[in-house]
């Protein structure tokens, strides 16, 4: 909470307020979702671990978000690879309460049912993670996070809007979905949305059955990559990736 003012969108400090996640302690689920509903008709429901992708997709087509119900040890306070209740409930649910990112996680878990049929699931993983996980969003003020696994990270919060290492580009899905990308290192390129509305018509309006056909087998582009037809917002040094992924431990590079 120290760290985010500045750095994350409005629209989570305002779900932070409504559903009293700014006053610390684990929350009680129950009261969590009576506000939840009354907002987007969402709902938390607690895990003891990683569920299966298809479990997963029901939940969210179906405006249930799943959270696992253990926390992290101090031993591994700003990162962990199994997302726990910390990450789940701080760092996603409060943009639950906007209505248009609410029916983005909707049609997200809709659009896993087809990605499952064509067994293209690696490239619709890459989109969730390039957008509710690692996504920028472009606000008057400047860049602002809005993605989960920015904001429940206090090393990559300031990494992802200030450093000089990372590409920023404007969001295309069909470049995303052919993007890899590392669970184990802070970004080499962050994916940028002038809007929740924008993010919602990108994958609602996007022909996925085309895309699904015409994708390879593997990622098209290297995580740190950029397209000549790529809208960049700055040029990254790469320097985080040049040093074998390990940032100064005074700012961010």
């Amino acid at each position: 909470m120290d760290i985010l003012p500045g750095l994350a969108c409005d629209q989570f400090f305002d779900g932070l307020k409504m559903l009293e996640f700014d006053k610390g302690g684990v929350p009680d689920f129950r009261k969590t979702n009576e506000t939840l509903k009354l907002k987007t008709g969402w709902t938390i429901i607690p895990v003891p671990m990683l569920i299966p992708d298809h479990v997963f997709f029901y939940h969210l087509a179906n405006k249930r978000f799943p959270a696992g119900n253990f926390i992290r040890t101090a031993e591994c306070f700003d990162y962990i690879e199994e997302p726990d209740v910390f990450h789940d409930v701080f760092g996603h649910v409060p943009l639950l309460t906007d209505p248009s990112f609410a029916n983005y996680m909707q049609a997200y878990g809709k659009a896993g049912w087809k990605a499952l049929q064509y067994i293209q699931l690696k490239a619709l993983s890459a989109l969730y993670w390039y957008t509710v996980e690692f996504g920028l969003i472009k606000k008057k003020d400047g860049m602002r996070i809005y993605g989960a696994g920015i904001l429940s990270s206090p090393e990559e919060s300031p990494y992802s809007i200030n450093a000089k290492s990372p590409n920023r580009i404007h969001l295309n899905v069909d470049r995303v979905m052919r993007t890899d990308y590392k669970i184990d290192y802070l970004q080499a390129s962050y994916f940028v949305i002038d809007s929740y509305e924008e993010l919602y018509k990108m994958t609602v309006d996007r022909p996925f059955d085309y895309i699904y056909q015409n994708i390879g087998a593997s990622f098209q582009y290297a995580p740190a990559a950029i397209l000549e037809t790529d809208h960049v917002y700055q040029k990254g040094t790469q320097e985080y990736c040049l040093r074998g992924g390990h940032a100064s431990n005074a700012t961010p590079i």
